[in-house]
């Protein structure tokens, strides 16, 4: 029964494996005993039936007759094929006993029995059938399925025919575009329109190598794909890894790109000249098509190691293709521009260095919400005041827009003009809310909203004083003796918003060492669906639950605390108390192939004199190779990479201060290595995250350092 015939793992009469399952299915037909069924001796066929029955045999196609009320089957090699362990017994049995498993299914018997008793044919233009090669070899493939009646010579309908048509490669790729639109519907940036493009066309188009080009001003980007490279999910994750290509390059891809001609060979050498490595040099066919867009230049390239006539189909598949394409990579152009200068926007009203102090190590986080093409209000800030103490602020300006981000700017800057002539933080926050109140007279409206969280930290009385304007209270994680920790909400009244007239109350706790203080805006635990209680709750019990009390660990743990996507920003400020002075140490990192091999020695030398355990010193050694390498890949500007180490634990960075780039002829070994080291990072370190920053990123990981160690503790060094 075609559409179900290989549902049925034993033969009822199986094939040698070293025959061709289809090889004897005509001299099978001839042969079989047909006078001992209704369909009568050869000789006494009916000749229209006949007909049909040499018209079968000889077919190059998968036909199959089913005969009379029993359907009776003859069919011949191609159709044996399809059916594979079924052939040779199903030959003159009925329909209803070969395929006995699901004849009685939907789109089965019905279909043929319609067929059969109305004269009605049947089209079925897309069934995936299982198919059996040499040897039994089982696999599948895409039909066009027709079920016509049969009539004798007197017009009567004998029976049903069966032909089943295997559908194209350029058919299936056709069908796929849809699946391929929807996919770069998707997109947002130029990355994930290049990581889409390239794993449709190299997998739709069988293809041994696949390019994509798209201008970069002067110059031009290109990333490519080639078969059989190991991919796996931790490289998706990872940005594609981008060269630059000179103006003038005679690369075909790049060639069509600036003249906008399409480029085919079908035969010959058409990367001779600017082969790379052994990849480019096996490729015999090639077809570059421009991309089509007024806003965007690029070019889309499909190669073959094999000579590959490019027909007429494929070409015009080619087209639509890179139509596709050229849109996405227009949209993701113009999110990019719009998202970065939001962005930057954002991050340079927030500080871009936090203070270094003995005893305190500070962290803050910032995420925008779903649409990072506005700029929000959410802000943070930490500063050193003449007293001695740390005034820490975090806070929300409603609306996301170039005027909350503005406002948001006065506020920050007012805050800590207040704090410095008076610390007190009912007194700072009772100046904001006049400021507040001022702004939203001259701009005559009643809608400026803004909440703040606002806390003086004195470390010679080891305690903190905090007030918010109509802002969460901050948490407050306390560690134990035996490693455990408890994080609780600070007893702090809300207060009304800025801007209202209202009166702050402070609160003063304790914040002894080892304490961490966490401030957040309202997008870590709001969420649509769920109360605010309940985000509350959960981000208590992963601060709770985290390894230790870094800042930066804290910031991670806070962002994901609370399952699901959130519409607003994410806003992240963490303090901790330190058990005693961590040691720290930086080294700048050039952008060359060296590069990496030169931070392994230098950590390794910098670790060891301090004396950490060496299971810590080799984790982190071949952590941060991975992250050196990785940042030097995606951003192809000098890194810096920063180490800390407390008593608890050693945290280490990497921050880049670009966005895209290639390091110069640098030996980056194969796409898959990129994603293994990130899933070693997740295997030898406690904790890992990355962090945005005004200029570029940061990815870090800290690894928790056994207790009673020597050498850990003391004053800052490098």
């Amino acid at each position: 029964m075609p559409g179900t015939v290989g549902r049925v793992p034993t033969p009822s009469a199986p094939v040698p494996p070293e025959t061709p399952p289809g090889a004897v299915a005509a001299g099978a037909v001839l042969g079989h005993p047909w006078a001992e069924t209704t369909l009568g001796p050869r000789d006494r066929w009916d000749p229209a039936v006949r007909a049909v029955v040499d018209v079968v045999l000889a077919a190059p196609v998968p036909m199959c007759l089913l005969y009379g009320d029993d359907f009776l089957l003859l069919y011949n090699d191609r159709y044996a094929e399809v059916i594979g362990p079924r052939h040779p017994g199903a030959i003159g049995r009925p329909a209803a006993e070969v395929f006995a498993d699901v004849w009685h299914t939907a789109g089965a018997a019905e279909v043929v029995e319609r067929t059969y008793r109305r004269g009605e044919p049947f089209l079925e233009r897309e069934a995936v059938l299982p198919i059996h090669h040499h040897l039994g070899a089982p696999g599948q493939a895409t039909f066009t399925r027709c079920h016509s009646p049969v009539t004798d010579s007197t017009g009567r309908v004998a029976g049903v025919l069966t032909v089943l048509v295997q559908t194209g490669q350029v058919t299936q790729q056709l069908q796929s575009v849809s699946d391929f639109a929807a996919a770069l519907a998707g997109t947002l940036t130029l990355d994930d329109v290049a990581r889409v493009t390239l794993r449709y066309a190299l997998g739709s188009f069988d293809a041994d190598r696949v390019s994509f080009v798209i201008d970069e001003g002067t110059n031009w980007r290109t990333v490519r794909r080639v078969r059989g490279e190991l991919l796996d999910e931790a490289d998706e994750r990872l940005p594609p890894l981008w060269r630059r290509a000179v103006a003038d390059s005679a690369t075909p891809v790049v060639a069509t790109a600036r003249s906008g001609v399409p480029f085919l060979v079908s035969d010959g050498q058409p990367l001779r000249e600017a082969a790379v490595d052994r990849h480019d040099e096996k490729i015999r066919a090639l077809a570059a098509l421009p991309l089509r867009s007024g806003v965007i230049r690029g070019a889309l390239a499909i190669g073959y190691q094999t000579p590959h006539a490019w027909t007429g189909t494929e070409r015009a598949l080619l087209a639509a293709v890179v139509e596709l394409v050229g849109q996405a990579a227009e949209r993701a152009r113009r999110f990019e521009t719009q998202h970065g200068t939001a962005q930057l926007l954002q991050r340079s009203m927030l500080p871009e260095h936090l203070p270094a102090m003995p005893r305190l190590r500070i962290a803050a986080r910032y995420d925008p919400g779903v649409d990072g093409n506005a700029a929000g209000g959410d802000f943070y800030d930490a500063f050193t005041l003449p007293t001695g103490g740390l005034g820490v602020v975090l806070g929300d300006v409603a609306g996301h827009d170039v005027q909350a981000a503005a406002r948001m700017g006065q506020v920050r800057a007012a805050l800590r003009a207040l704090a410095l002539s008076d610390p007190r933080p009912d007194a700072v926050l009772g100046g904001l809310d006049r400021l507040v109140g001022s702004l939203a007279a001259e701009a005559g409206t009643e809608e400026l909203f803004a909440t703040v969280v606002f806390g003086l930290i004195d470390l010679e009385r080891q305690q903190v004083t905090l007030a918010s304007a109509g802002h969460p209270a901050p948490l407050i994680r306390r560690g134990a003796p035996d490693g455990s920790a408890t994080a609780r909400y600070v007893d702090l009244p809300a207060g009304p918003p800025l801007g209202l007239g209202g009166r702050s109350r402070t609160v003063t706790v304790p914040f002894t060492a080892g304490d961490s203080l966490l401030m957040f805006s309202d997008g870590v635990v709001e969420r649509r669906w769920q109360s605010l209680s309940a985000g509350l709750d959960g981000l208590a019990a992963a601060v709770a639950g985290a390894g230790s009390g870094d800042p930066r660990a804290l910031c991670a743990v806070a962002s994901a605390a609370v399952p699901g996507a959130t519409e607003d920003d994410v806003a992240v400020l963490a303090v901790e108390h330190a058990l005693r002075p961590s040691r720290s140490a930086r080294m700048e990192v050039p952008a060359e192939p060296t590069a990496p091999s030169r931070v392994r020695h230098w950590l390794t030398a910098q670790l060891t004199a301090w004396q950490v355990p060496e299971q810590v010193i080799g984790a982190a050694v071949l952590c941060t190779s991975e992250l050196t390498t990785n940042a030097l890949l995606h951003a192809g500007t000098a890194a810096r990479v920063e180490i800390d180490l407390s008593a608890e634990r050693l945290l280490v960075s990497v921050a880049d201060s670009g966005t895209r780039g290639q390091v110069t002829r640098a030996r980056t070994d194969t796409l898959s290595s990129r994603g293994r080291g990130l899933g070693l990072i997740e295997e030898l370190s406690d904790a890992w995250g990355t962090d945005p920053t005004v200029r570029g990123s940061t990815v870090w990981f800290e690894i928790l350092v056994p207790a009673a160690q020597p050498g850990v503790g003391g004053g800052s060094s490098g």
